[in-house]
């Protein structure tokens, strides 16, 4: 029996597990954590007859297995990876591993520094209403492994930057490139390579989708791409050069060559960001020839992205908005900006690497109250000092951060709390659903206490 090498759990690594469980393969899985989710994780595929090894550093002896499978969290470039690569081992991403076997199928291949998540929903929600069998996978929380075995007329991915690099071959029949600002340095090491390895997705796909109000996609691919679709907020003047049509906003109607195929009045979502989604999403749909009527059902009906400004309900007329997503400063940023009424911004968790004036200059104008919480409280505390910001507050937990940003909220005559923390979410949470998740218990739990005093 062949042997396969999972390193990584998580929902990616378990998926890849499974797949190679199903097809014969003898399955070792190795995580370096270990956490009450690993260890369930470690019972179910250990009862399948797979061996799955937690908290040790990753180790592999001779004879080699004949495949290995790295989940994204586990750097492309750690020493025992190196190693089997130099020993001509197949070592694969599981995103890699899942398109050696759906590449039959016309993939959309949907990357960026922000905006992945919603333009995937996005693009699925309207491929799905034009009675298309999608899988919408990747990045955004589905592993694509989870994919394999039904039959699909288009499968929709968000692809990281990590999935990329440890999965070069795939290859869509569409590619869309949202943004592009530092993010992830920590692992890529420099913006070169970041933006190398995020290009190299576009390089692959046979029809090029970029975002033409990005600073740095419009000034570094138009000459590189002369085929490339564009898109703009700003009207048609704006849009890049190309040698294809572009897509265009015009007193709020969307144009696609020189007709109006949609309005924003029956977009719901808030924000010049997502505006900047609906257009990338819309013009995957132009290209595939979808109605226009459809894209507005679609649009009309869309509920949102979980974690991504996603409106949890109001307390004391207080209105509670989980953006735990926001894992970077121009995420954060962006999620603030849109605000529309008085806001207390909760901030904190794990700091990345990256330039955070535009997200504390958008702090002075949006924000009337901050609540920094987790490993980064300190460091933003010194930053807001150094602009002369206040009101703040400084806590350890998110547990903490709610209760103090509704008093706060109360002292400042606030309308809106909102949770987008600028940091990954490592120091305290697996991910950043969880912590998005724990927000929303916390906000229930505010909701009650209130009935329970009554």
């Amino acid at each position: 029996m062949a042997k396969a090498l999972v390193l990584g759990l998580g929902k990616s690594g378990w998926a890849a597990a499974q797949l190679l469980h199903r097809q014969g393969w003898q399955v070792e899985v190795q995580d370096s954590q270990v956490s009450p989710a690993l260890l369930q994780q470690q019972a179910e595929l250990a009862a399948l007859g797979m061996t799955v090894r937690l908290g040790q550093p990753f180790a592999v002896a001779a004879p080699w297995p004949e495949l290995v499978v790295v989940s994204p969290g586990v750097p492309w470039d750690v020493p025992i990876l190196q190693q089997l690569r130099a020993a001509g081992v197949d070592v694969v991403g599981e995103l890699g591993l899942a398109w050696r076997h759906l590449r039959a199928y016309p993939w959309v291949g949907i990357t960026g520094t922000n905006g992945k998540t919603t333009t995937t929903s996005l693009v699925g929600a309207i491929l799905k209403a034009a009675g298309y069998r999608v899988t919408v996978c990747g990045n955004i929380g589905t592993p694509a492994c989870a994919a394999v075995g039904e039959a699909w007329d288009w499968v929709v991915a968000e692809i990281s930057s990590f999935q990329i690099e440890s999965s070069g071959e795939v290859a869509p029949r569409i590619g869309v490139w949202t943004t592009f600002t530092p993010d992830h340095l920590d692992r890529h090491y420099t913006l070169e390579n970041y933006c190398r390895i995020k290009a190299h997705l576009l390089s692959q796909s046979q029809i090029k989708i970029l975002n033409g109000d990005d600073p740095y996609l419009r000034a570094h691919f138009p000459q590189v791409w002369p085929d490339a679709l564009w898109t703009s907020t700003q009207g048609p003047e704006t849009l890049p050069p190309s040698q294809q049509p572009g897509i265009y906003l015009e007193k709020n109607q969307v144009m696609w060559e020189g007709q109006a195929i949609f309005s924003l009045e029956d977009f719901p979502m808030p924000g010049q960001h997502n505006r900047q989604n609906l257009l990338l999403a819309i013009v995957v749909a132009c290209v595939l020839h979808v109605d226009p009527q459809i894209i507005t059902q679609a649009m009309r009906t869309f509920p949102g992205v979980p974690h991504r400004l996603e409106v949890l309900g109001s307390y004391q007329g207080i209105t509670y908005i989980n953006d735990s997503k926001a894992t970077n400063y121009d995420a954060a940023q962006v999620g603030l900006a849109s605000m529309t009424t008085p806001t207390v911004l909760l901030a904190g968790g794990q700091a990345k690497q990256g330039e955070d004036g535009a997200w504390l200059q958008t702090i002075q104008q949006h924000a009337v109250g901050v609540v920094l919480f987790g490993a980064a409280a300190n460091q933003f505390a010194q930053r807001l000092q150094a602009i002369g910001y206040t009101p703040f507050i400084q806590v350890q937990t998110l547990e903490e951060a709610v209760p103090a940003a509704h008093q706060l909220a109360q002292a400042t005559g606030a309308q809106t709390v909102l949770l987008s923390p600028a940091c990954a979410s490592f120091d305290q949470y697996p991910n950043f659903e969880a912590r998005g998740e724990h927000f929303r218990q916390l906000f229930h739990a505010l909701q009650a206490s209130a009935s329970v005093s009554a």
